[in-house]
Order: C-alpha cells, then structure tokens, then sequence
C-alpha cells in the first residue's frame, strides 16, 4: 500500500493595513510634543486607549508610556510611532487620528468609522 502526500504553496501573505492612520497635521504635532519634552522623556511613546465614560459610554484616552505592553499595537508613520492599547484595537480599526487648531481649542480628533453616535459635546461616543 503507498501513500501520497500532496504539497501545496501557501498564498504570499498580504501586507496588513495599519489600525491607524495620523494626518500630516497629526504627525507634525506629535514631533512637536516629543521634541518639547525633558529629556527623560524623549523615550516614551503616545498611547491610545478607550475608557468607559461619559454620555454615551465611551471616551479616548491618551497617555505617554515607557514602553508597550504584550498585546499593544505599534503604528509607525513618518517618524512618529504611537501604541494602541490592546483593549481598544478592535474599536480603532480604520480611525483617522487628526489635530485641530482653531480659536478657542486645540485637540486631537479622532474620525472614527466604527463610531455609531456621539454625545452633544463630542466627548464620548458609542459603537
């Protein structure tokens, strides 16, 4: 009795999209940060998380990290490198992170397509 073994190519893998993309404006401001910070501070890193709060249950956080943690997501664009939290990725997916400079703020924004509702103010949002 034979036996046959049948060998079969794997596909070549496709490059993955990034979880998320920065503006220009975005990039500009997060260099403009780092490069303003105490030198014991140069080595930390953007991350981007959600927290559960406010009208409509959930809000972005943002902090500076000495470094990832296991499960954290890298995005790295035009020299800026910020980290998802694990937590958020799947609500992240596909989000545009900008900066908006106007009179009376200045903020980062995000423009999220996941989001289904926001509250009046634009704090919180829902998925």
């Amino acid at each position: 009795m034979s036996s046959r073994v049948m060998v079969r190519m794997a596909p070549a893998l496709k490059g993955r999209k990034s979880p998320l993309t920065l503006t220009q404006s975005a990039v500009q401001r997060l260099k403009e940060l780092q490069s303003k910070s105490q030198p014991e501070e140069k080595s930390k890193t953007l991350k981007i998380g959600i927290q559960g709060k406010g009208c409509s249950g959930n809000a972005y956080t943002l902090s500076w990290v000495d470094e990832a943690k296991k499960f954290d997501e890298k995005v790295t664009q035009d020299g800026v490198t910020v980290l998802i939290d694990s937590k958020a990725l799947l609500t992240l997916i596909g989000t545009e992170m900008d900066w908006f400079e106007g009179k009376l703020a200045s903020q980062f924004v995000f423009n999220n397509p996941n989001v289904k509702g926001a509250c009046g103010c634009g704090e919180s949002f829902l998925v």
